[in-house]
C-alpha cells in the first residue's frame, strides 16, 4: 500500500476495528483479554495514538488472523510512524490540520466547495500570505513558512498520479478583494492557468445561481483504495472536524452534487472569472 503516514494509520484502525466487530468483541472485553484498558482498544481503533507493532502483534494472535494479514498489520504500523514532509514545517502545520494534509496526499480525489476565499491548492502565495496576516499574529519567519506549506501542498496537483480536484467556488470568492487589486488579478489569473490541467475542474457558482443547502466550505476526500471509506472534512478557526459516518458523507456528497448542477459549467465559469478580470483591470 502506498499513501502517506496520516493514510496507513487510519487503514490501520479502520482494519483493527473490522477485525474486533468481525469477532463480535466490545473494546472493554478485548482490553480485558490482552490485560489493557478498553479506552486504548478505542484509540488504537480511532487513530487517536501510536500504534506499536507489538500491540498489532498482540491483537492479531488473538483473533487468530493469518500470518500474512499479521504481516501487513505489522508492517502498516511501522510506516505510520514514518514523519510527513510537512512535520519539517513544525508549528506552522497545526497537529489539527496536520491530519487533514496527510489525507491530502495520499486522496485520489478532493471534492471542495468554498464560499468564501480560494481553495488553497489554487492560491497564489501572495494570496496565502495576505490570508495569514489576517487571522495570524506571525512573525516575518512564521508568515513564510506557513506560506511555503500551502505552496508546498499544491505540488500535490502536477505529481505522478495525482488526484482529480473538483474545485467550486461562489462567485463571491472571485469578487472578494484580497489584498489589493494586483494580488486578485494574479490570484484570478492563477486559478483559469490551474484549471486548465486535466485533473482539475473548477465551477462558480453564479449570484444568479438561486437558493442552494447553506453548508459552509467542505472538502470530501476519496481514496484509492476500496477499503478506506471517504472522508469530510470542515475547518475552523482553532480545529478542524472529520466526517466518516456513511450517512454523514452521504449528506455532503448530496449536497455537493446540488452544487454542481447549480453551479455554471467549467467553460462558462472561466467565462465568468475573465468577466471579473477585465472588470478589475485598470
Amino acid at each position: 500500500m502506498s499513501g502517506s503516514p496520516t493514510a496507513r494509520r487510519r487503514r490501520l484502525a479502520i482494519e483493527l476495528k473490522k477485525l474486533r466487530e468481525e469477532n463480535e468483541f466490545t473494546c472493554q472485553q478485548v482490553g480485558q483479554e490482552l490485560d489493557w484498558s478498553g479506552s486504548k482498544v478505542n484509540r488504537l481503533e480511532t487513530g487517536s495514538g501510536r500504534v506499536q507493532p507489538s500491540d498489532v502483534e498482540a491483537l492479531c494472535r488473538f483473533y487468530n488472523t493469518s500470518d500474512e494479514l499479521r504481516d501487513f498489520l505489522k508492517q502498516l504500523a511501522k510506516d505510520s510512524k514514518v514523519r510527513g514532509w510537512w512535520h519539517a514545517h513544525g508549528d506552522a502545520v497545526p497537529s489539527w490540520f496536520s491530519v487533514y494534509v496527510g489525507l491530502e496526499q495520499d486522496a485520489a480525489s478532493l471534492r471542495q466547495y468554498q464560499c468564501e476565499f480560494v481553495p488553497g491548492l489554487l492560491q497564489t502565495a501572495a494570496y496565502a500570505a495576505e490570508l495569514h496576516r489576517a487571522t495570524d499574529q506571525l512573525t516575518a519567519d512564521e508568515l513564510k513558512r506557513a506560506v511555503d506549506v500551502r505552496m508546498e501542498r499544491q505540488a500535490v496537483l502536477t505529481r505522478d498520479n495525482p488526484p482529480d480536484l473538483w474545485a467550486i467556488v461562489h462567485e463571491s470568492v472571485l469578487r472578494h478583494v484580497v489584498g489589493d487589486q494586483q494580488v486578485m488579478q494574479s490570484q484570478l489569473e492563477h486559478m483559469l492557468t490551474v484549471s486548465q490541467l486535466k485533473n482539475v475542474t473548477l465551477q462558480v457558482v453564479p449570484f444568479s445561481g438561486g437558493a442552494y443547502p447553506a453548508t459552509g466550505a467542505f472538502t470530501i476526500l476519496g481514496f484509492p483504495e476500496q477499503e478506506d471509506p471517504d472522508v469530510v472534512y470542515r475547518e475552523g478557526l482553532t480545529d478542524a472536524v472529520y466526517l466518516e459516518a456513511s450517512d454523514d458523507v452521504a449528506q455532503y456528497t448530496k449536497a455537493y452534487d446540488n452544487l454542481r448542477a447549480i453551479a455554471s459549467s467549467p467553460p462558462r465559469s472561466a467565462l465568468l472569472i475573465k468577466q471579473v478580470l477585465e472588470e478589475s483591470s485598470p
